[in-house]
């Protein structure tokens, strides 16, 4: 298959975050179109974790850099010369955002702006994707999509940072970017969240919580059970973010957009609901068992969706799996690793080229 048009093969790749659980997917999906892939990070931020298990370092050659040092990350991209960055570097979890709120916010605030800053004067033409999150919008908790021209903001720390991280991406487009008679940098933002898949061992987060006490079979403590919430598996947003980056390589009409990249509004399924269905490739001897009081002290968004009409129609990107796919490819990826697959680089590359096989098999864009 001709996927993303061949973009990728050859060119230099460089991701930040490349140690996290996106941060691995990206790596090894780029592996596997023929990128040349560069990464930044601070270090492992689990325990197990998606980059070491599969043995990534092996594929990536890794800068071991803090993106809040503006200084090495400016040399970094001025050795590397990427023909695409993938800015994916930030501190994930809500609740941490509670507990550290001012390393959340220096690290997605000024981490972003470096990379941007860094890339301000790079005199070679690169394309850029800065990843923020869907938390980036103010969430009123109404029941439509929000759309890419919705207010930005949110009531807790990781939410503002989000945002901020938007604002700053805004400001830079306008300010250095928009003149491609001075720039050689294109620059686009994406917006995704609720991503599941295997490899994700982030601390807070329902799916990896749940893995882990099944194996030990102990119950799962669910912070807000009846939260619902629009489930996609990790290779969805990616699409989206693979596809953004070709076609603003080769469209300067898309420089400074931003865009969402979400599931079908019917994969909108309850925390409970989620993790009824993962458990059934468990082969559990008995019914999963919860602790499903609501026990969340911090603030946590009831409903949040987005709006991807627009990456369907400047795009024409689509997500590839149903609701029982997604469930299935997340379940039997764990299922797999804690039950003594020892190639979990080799079973990731099939369900990536699972994943592609239905794409084709729909049509989707970047497929062809």
């Amino acid at each position: 298959m001709n996927l993303f048009g061949s973009t990728f093969k050859d060119k230099k790749v460089l991701i930040t975050g490349n140690t996290g659980f996106k941060g691995s997917w990206l790596s090894v999906w780029l592996h596997g179109l023929g990128a040349n892939l560069y990464g930044i990070s601070k270090d492992i931020p689990t325990s197990p974790s998606m980059f070491e298990e599969l043995n990534l370092k092996g594929i990536v050659t890794h800068f071991k850099e803090d993106v809040r040092n503006y200084k090495a990350i400016h040399e970094i991209i001025e050795k590397v010369k990427p023909d695409f960055v993938f800015h994916m570097a930030a501190q994930p979890i809500v609740v941490t955002s509670y507990i550290d709120p001012v390393d959340t916010i220096s690290t997605n605030v000024m981490g972003t702006t470096n990379i941007l800053e860094a890339l301000k004067n790079v005199n070679h033409p690169c394309t850029a994707i800065i990843i923020t999150s869907d938390k980036s919008y103010d969430n009123v908790e109404w029941v439509w999509g929000y759309k890419e021209t919705d207010r930005l903001g949110g009531k807790d720390i990781y939410s503002g940072s989000k945002g901020a991280a938007e604002l700053i991406y805004k400001s830079y487009y306008h300010s250095f970017f928009s003149n491609q008679k001075q720039s050689n940098v294109r620059v686009a933002s994406v917006r995704a969240g609720n991503v599941i898949g295997g490899g994700d061992w982030a601390a807070y987060r329902i799916v990896p919580d749940c893995m882990k006490a099944w194996v030990k079979g102990e119950s799962v403590e669910i912070r807000s059970p009846k939260a619902t919430r629009p489930w996609q598996h990790v290779l969805e947003p990616l699409s989206g973010y693979l596809t953004i980056a070709q076609n603003l390589s080769k469209d300067i009409n898309l420089n400074g957009e931003s865009f969402n990249f979400g599931p079908h509004a019917e994969y909108t399924k309850t925390v409970k609901e989620l993790l009824e269905d993962l458990s059934k490739y468990w082969q559990l001897k008995q019914e999963p068992s919860y602790m499903s009081e609501e026990l969340s002290e911090f603030h946590e968004a009831g409903l949040l969706k987005l709006n991807c009409d627009k990456a369907l129609f400047y795009l024409k990107w689509l997500p590839t799996l149903d609701y029982n796919k997604l469930i299935e490819f997340t379940s039997t990826w764990y299922y797999e690793f804690y039950n003594g697959n020892n190639d979990m680089l080799n079973y990731t590359l099939a369900q990536i080229k699972e994943y592609e096989n239905i794409a084709k098999k729909k049509n989707i864009i970047w497929t062809k």
